[in-house]
């Protein structure tokens, strides 16, 4: 197997940015550039051990798979499991440790060997604040080489760059959240912490990283990848009153004297969500109201003569519901060797929540068509669950079904994840073209 030029010229940019980003699309191949840099790095003795840091599921499937591909003369182990395994791990005389970011705060306890450390899904720490960011920070500060790995770098926002920017280096964006703040953006309600964006921020911000950045654009592999089609299923709720009621009055009558009520404006978008998808939480219950995304979604496996498909869900009561429909035909990502099964192409019905499955997972092999039955708000999220399948090794047209019921909050989601994906547009090409 070969590198693609690009993540040649990736590799190289790591290993001459001792302090380095790298800012590529979901399915790029990250991982294998990475791996690369790092194999070259630890042969020329710019670098004696690795740490790395990943999502959960990304550190138990990915690494070590990808390295035995792209870098088999590294010795990789897993720091996970027990305090017990992950210190064994630590021990072991191993290139590379891998991790994740569950651990950090053990992990900020422990005696560090590592001069080397890779952020995979660098976003993990764009709260600068954070638990998580602070226990890293008091044990890496002899680290000299730090790559980070991402594809959503601003997925909600500019001020997720700070946070980021910050663990690769200090002297990007500077130490204090609070002057990045004052310089880029001005404050409408400082008690709520609500600050927007100054105009030619977001630019200025581009110049500032673009040195330590190497960025992919779409127009450098977009033609080893199929086409991805995204399809706007639009489901009927049959009766609206309810959902109106809940909507203006915060309060919905089930009957029996039972009731779903929202305590706040936060809760009753949850809510009206729920009810997007034909179901209520009320007082520790599962209400269903509703079969209409669950028909449409019965329609369209049909449709599709059940080829393999992953299908998306963001709550329980959707999981609950999708099992009790398809029975053995459905599996979740915790039953065993689900990733190695579903790869193999045995299975139909794999249902993942954005939360599992948002990162890194090698899922190209076994199908090419996701449905999301609800969305995340989270553009990061959404982009990166779409990347499990449409990514470096798919060999067919990738085909992204939204499961969308009309006039409801399904279609102010669609309209916010449009959005969020602008600013994530204009970020890269203001860093493209930054001087």
């Amino acid at each position: 197997m070969a590198l693609r030029d690009y993540q040649v010229a990736g590799a190289d940019f790591l290993r001459a940015s001792a302090r380095g980003m790298m800012l590529a699309p979901v399915g790029a191949g990250k991982t294998a550039t990475v791996l690369t840099a790092m194999a070259g790095a630890i042969a020329a003795g710019q670098a004696q051990r690795f740490l790395v840091l990943a999502p959960k599921r990304v550190a138990q499937s990915v690494w070590a798979t990808e390295a035995a591909l792209w870098a088999p003369n590294l010795r990789v182990v897993l720091a996970l499991g027990t305090p017990a395994a992950r210190t064994a791990a630590l021990r072991a005389p191993a290139d590379v440790v891998v991790t994740n970011y569950d651990c950090l705060q053990w992990l900020a306890e422990q005696a560090l060997d590592f001069d080397a450390i890779v952020f995979d899904e660098l976003t993990r720490l764009k709260n600068a604040s954070g638990k998580r960011f602070k226990a890293l920070e008091k044990v890496i500060g002899g680290v000299n080489i730090r790559w980070g790995l991402t594809g959503s770098f601003t997925s909600n926002g500019l001020e997720d760059v700070f946070g980021q920017c910050k663990m690769i280096d200090k002297t990007l964006l500077g130490r204090s959240k609070g002057a990045f703040l004052q310089q880029y953006f001005y404050c409408v309600n400082r008690e709520y912490g609500d600050w927007h964006v100054l105009p030619g921020s977001l630019t200025s911000v581009m110049a500032r990283i673009k040195s330590a950045t190497y960025l992919l654009e779409p127009g450098d592999y977009r033609d080893t990848l199929p086409p991805a089609h995204t399809v706007v299923l639009a489901c009927e709720l049959a009766d609206k009153t309810g959902y109106e009621a809940m909507r203006q009055q915060f309060v919905l009558d089930l009957g029996n004297d039972a009731q779903a009520i929202a305590a706040s404006a936060a809760a009753v978008t949850s809510k009206l969500q729920q009810m997007a998808s034909g179901f209520i939480y009320a007082d520790g219950e599962t209400h269903w109201l509703s079969d209409h995304k669950l028909d449409r979604l019965a329609e369209l496996l049909a449709e599709n003569q059940r080829a393999p498909t992953i299908i998306v869900y963001n709550y329980k009561a959707e999981l609950a519901a999708l099992q009790q429909d398809y029975g053995t035909r459905a599996i979740t990502l915790d039953a065993p060797d689900a990733i190695a099964r579903w790869n193999a192409g045995e299975v139909e019905l794999l249902l993942v929540h954005p939360k599992s499955a948002g990162h890194g997972l090698n899922l190209q092999a076994g199908g090419c068509r996701i449905v999301f039955f609800s969305l995340p708000w989270s553009l990061e999220l959404y982009e990166q669950t779409i990347g499990r399948l449409h990514r470096s090794g798919q060999r067919h047209a990738v085909w992204v079904y939204v499961l969308s019921a009309l006039g409801t909050i399904d279609d102010k989601i669609l309209i916010a994840l449009r959005d969020k994906k602008s600013v994530s547009d204009i970020a890269v090409e203001a860093l493209k073209c930054a001087n």
